[in-house]
């Protein structure tokens, strides 16, 4: 269907035209997908109320797995007394001194990157066990959004409490985050802000807070950032803690955005909301992400598309940018579940783990080996690559990365690395049985069919049912006999996810 045909508003799906297709749809987009079992529950609510529990994490209790052993003092600033006894020995030239508080200081940063890693795996293991996975989902999107590199400010507590913080904003207020993000301690150190004074304003955190975080490109000026740079003097922290340093903000007169006046880092922010602009940014943004990829420069976006982002950013800026009813309305709309924009966007190594993980009920097996192929595949959380976060769309497929995401579905269906098996793989047997039991409860004999397991799973895996597919996936169950065991599910599984159109959500 040709892209005009889109819906331009923000109409919403009747429930009546809310089935399976649309609630796997959601789910994925949403989400990280699901089992069958859940799709069907999804379906049943319809449209409305789907999204509603979706959209309402608060009303979902979750166990999550503990952050309490993180260590938040293993990089901790020097107490006076320790301060004062590295000055006497650099003063008295106390190499041996110096040695060891050197040495010291090499085992605790040696620490932190263990505990970097530990951060990491829990992140992973959160977003498959989550039972509200718009909340994780949208701690991903905030993380490439507002992307901070474990790399470069090298504190893993900061990476932590920078997580919480998406987390704890996820479908909350847009603004609200935005004036948080100028206090984050991790934030403050990635883009040098934690040195701005007056006199000598770095403009790092200025430019990138209009250019990447709510503008775009042209939507300020060279004036703007100098001036946006000298409003952020002062702001930097101490430990774990956000603290404003009167001294050395810069108190004079600034003009930013047309807003003149003793502006600080708070009247910079909100004369960056004040912008058009900033509406349009963030809810193409949330487009690229929930919907489909299009263009950065607002005017290359094709017109139907562009006539939807502006009507959610005007949504968007009529709730004041709290983000839960525009993204209800997103995921809600005709042109969310319109046939152009389903099984159209690249998944990232994320969707695909987790994913496969969530929807196939696969054993998680290693955590550290779903990590490490996260990371081959060009997702390594934490470690984006710039400031920019991750291109994703086309940039993560690659015959690299192809080859790592055909190796990491074996792992998780059998257990098989690229060298030997997991030792877990034969107590940890994958069992695809119950991936089959709605099929079961509707037509006992459905389940013994293999040309209707065959449909039931592409449609399930792949929400269509390609003839070419069928052929491969026939000739396998035909050529081992044609009996439907766990084995034999599992070997039609494994070509279904190395099947290019398993890369799509």
């Amino acid at each position: 269907m040709a892209d005009e045909r889109l819906p331009t508003n923000l109409s919403a799906l009747p429930d009546h035209e809310f089935g399976f297709e649309q609630a796997r749809h959601l789910l994925l987009r949403a989400g990280f997908g699901g089992t069958p079992a859940q799709i069907e529950a999804i379906a049943a609510l319809g449209a409305e109320r789907a999204v509603d529990y979706l959209v309402d994490v608060e009303d979902v209790s979750f166990a999550a797995p503990s952050a309490d052993a993180f260590d938040r003092d293993i990089l901790r600033p020097y107490t006076q007394a320790e301060q004062a006894a590295i000055n006497e020995a650099r003063r008295r030239r106390d190499e041996n001194t110096l040695a060891e508080v050197r040495a010291r200081r090499q085992q605790a940063q040696r620490e932190d990157r263990r505990q970097m890693r530990r951060v990491q795996l829990w992140w992973l293991e959160r977003m498959i066990e989550t039972p509200r996975p718009l909340e994780e989902k949208l701690t991903l999107f905030w993380h490439g959004h507002f992307a901070t590199s474990y790399r470069t400010i090298e504190n893993s507590y900061h990476m932590y409490q920078q997580n919480q913080l998406f987390r704890r904003h996820a479908l909350g207020n847009f603004g609200e985050l935005l004036f948080w993000i100028i206090r984050d301690p991790a934030m403050l150190a990635y883009l040098d802000n934690n040195d701005s004074r007056v006199g000598q304003p770095n403009e790092n955190l200025a430019r990138e807070l209009m250019e990447l975080f709510s503008l775009g490109v042209g939507n300020y000026t060279e004036r703007d950032i100098k001036e946006g740079a000298r409003a952020l003097t002062g702001y930097t922290f101490r430990d774990d803690e956000f603290v404003f340093v009167e001294n050395n903000h810069d108190r004079g007169r600034k003009s930013i955005l047309g807003v003149a006046g003793d502006l600080d880092g708070d009247g910079f922010v909100t004369a960056i909301l004040r912008q058009p602009a900033c509406s349009r940014f963030i809810a193409r943004k949330l487009y690229s992400f929930f919907v489909g990829q299009v263009p950065e420069r607002f005017e290359d976006i094709e017109p139907d598309r562009r006539r939807f982002i502006e009507n959610l950013a005007a949504r968007l800026l009529r709730d004041r940018y709290d983000l839960k009813p525009t993204l209800r309305r997103l995921l809600l709309s005709r042109h969310f579940y319109h046939e152009a924009n389903v099984g159209e966007k690249i998944k990232s190594p994320a969707d695909l783990i987790v994913g496969s993980v969530r929807s196939l009920r696969t054993p998680v097996r290693d955590l550290s080996v779903l990590l490490d192929a996260m990371n081959l595949m060009g997702q390594d959380i934490m470690y984006p690559p710039s400031v920019k976060g991750w291109d994703g769309g086309r940039s993560w497929i690659n015959t690299s990365t192809l080859f790592v995401r055909q190796n990491i579905m074996n792992f998780l269906l059998t257990g098989k690395l690229p060298v030997g098996y997991d030792a877990l793989a034969t107590t940890e047997r994958y069992d695809p049985s119950p991936l089959l039991e709605p099929l079961a409860q509707a037509d006992p004999s459905a389940a013994r069919d293999p040309e209707r397991v065959t449909e039931y799973l592409l449609r399930f895996t792949l929400g269509r049912s390609p003839v070419d597919a069928r052929r491969i996936i026939s000739d396998f169950v035909e050529s081992r006999g044609g009996r439907l065991t766990p084995d034999m599910v599992t070997g039609m599984l494994l070509l279904v996810t190395a099947l290019p159109e398993y890369q799509l959500c």
